[in-house]
């Protein structure tokens, strides 16, 4: 363990020095040698959005119209929400089958304190979220203490909460949210306005660039090498024009909804807990190599325990969140291709199978290319058979390049 710890340091004060010594130039290096030993990153899935969003362009020029890509944002933040949580299970190399299944009875158990009861929104939806909380506490229970494996708890959990829902939602099988309740207000009709959007673009670019400064700062008091200042500076400035012309685009329709804005605001925070927490570190530790966790103090199971807390969780936040956008819950509500959804657009933004890699990031990146793939079909007249093959495609690629850049990362760790 020693030595593996101190080969990284090792290549991490090389990465700094070249970084440090040529700058720019030396930055740009050190992605070029990463991408050569599989360090892929996010570029597969950019690249992959970039040809798809100039593929349906040439067959449709609407695609990327302003409103069209503010519908994609919208329609995309429920299951967005649903697939962070299966990023963190992911990333201990476990699986939730259930998660379409929990979101819809969580939106089913809201509406019918809400609406059939009587009950505060508020009660509601604290109900929704305490329900996923609870699902999750019992899947912990079930692997650590009994040893049940993943697959075969959230297959039982995927059918059972399914009939569970049914039940909830009674004989009628649907039931409508009012038009002007909170969560329809908030998933539908809420949008930043064009002043606002672009102080709020201002805002996220002066914090990234000082917590950019920051971490150099930090480093140099710490006697540790920092890159130059110049290629945070270069970062931030490419940072905020890329989203200053996104918000001044999507601004000459409706602009940013806030339910897209608040499933970036989970994304960023879960990807800040991944990364720059002690339990984060622990949660990639456990599923790079349980056994070597175990050993050297990690407290495993309460890392179980807390990640399929949080991906329940996220499923019912995901299914209250697509009951106020569709307005209703009904007896599909979480079913169909809810769970393959959730689950590909996690694989596809970038997410390992066998566990240990990924990014909150990855949630975003994939739920965004599987609804530009489903909005630009739509707009093409293309059968939804198509759309499934299209996805199952995809989703069979990513799990490729994930398996050559593994490969390739084990060859260069060999040599």
């Amino acid at each position: 363990m020693s030595d593996v710890k101190e080969s990284a340091v090792a290549a991490d004060l090389a990465d700094e020095r070249l970084i440090q010594t040529q700058g720019l130039m030396g930055y740009a290096r050190l992605m070029l040698n990463r991408l050569r030993s599989g360090e892929l990153g996010s570029l597969p899935v950019i690249v992959g959005l970039v040809v798809i969003s100039v593929g349906f362009y040439a067959a449709e020029p609407l695609f990327l119209s302003s409103r069209n890509l503010v519908s994609i944002t919208q329609f995309a933040a429920p299951t967005g929400m649903i697939a962070l949580g299966i990023v963190l299970v992911l990333l201990l190399g476990e699986i939730d089958l259930s998660v379409g299944s929990v979101s819809g009875l969580a939106a089913a158990a809201m509406a019918v304190l809400v609406v059939e009861k009587g009950y505060s929104p508020v009660v509601g939806i604290g109900a929704a979220i305490g329900i996923g909380v609870l699902i999750g506490i019992f899947y912990a229970f079930l692997y650590t203490r009994i040893g049940v494996p993943s697959f075969v708890f959230s297959l039982a959990g995927l059918l059972g909460f399914q009939g569970l829902l049914l039940f909830v939602l009674g004989k009628n099988g649907t039931i409508n949210l009012p038009r002007d309740s909170f969560l329809v207000e908030y998933t539908r009709q809420k949008f930043v306005g064009d002043t606002a959007s672009f102080v709020l673009v201002g805002l996220i670019v002066l914090i990234y660039l000082g917590s950019q400064l920051w971490g150099r700062r930090t480093r140099a008091a710490a006697g540790l090498s920092a890159p130059a200042w110049q290629l945070a500076v270069v970062k931030a400035a490419v940072f905020a024009a890329g989203l200053g012309f996104l918000t001044y685009y999507v601004n000459l329709d409706r602009g940013w909804s806030y339910l897209w804005l608040f499933f970036v605001l989970m994304v960023v925070v879960m990807d800040l807990a991944l990364r720059k927490t002690r339990w984060g570190r622990h949660l990639f530790a456990v599923g790079g190599n349980v056994e070597a966790a175990r050993r050297s103090g990690i407290k495993v199971n309460r890392v179980y325990i807390s990640v399929f807390a949080l991906t329940s969780t996220f499923a019912a936040l995901g299914g209250l969140l697509a009951a106020g956008l569709q307005t209703s819950v009904s007896q599909a509500s979480g079913t169909t291709d809810t769970n393959l959804t959730a689950i590909a657009a996690a694989v596809i933004g970038g997410t390992s199978l066998f566990g240990g890699r990924g990014s909150a990031y990855s949630a975003l990146l994939g739920i965004v290319v599987l609804q530009a793939i489903t909005s630009g079909l739509n707009l093409v007249s293309v059968d939804s058979s198509v759309r499934f093959m299209v996805t199952g495609g995809v989703l069979l690629l990513a799990v490729a390049i994930d398996s050559v850049s593994r490969r390739a990362r084990s060859s260069s760790g060999r040599g």
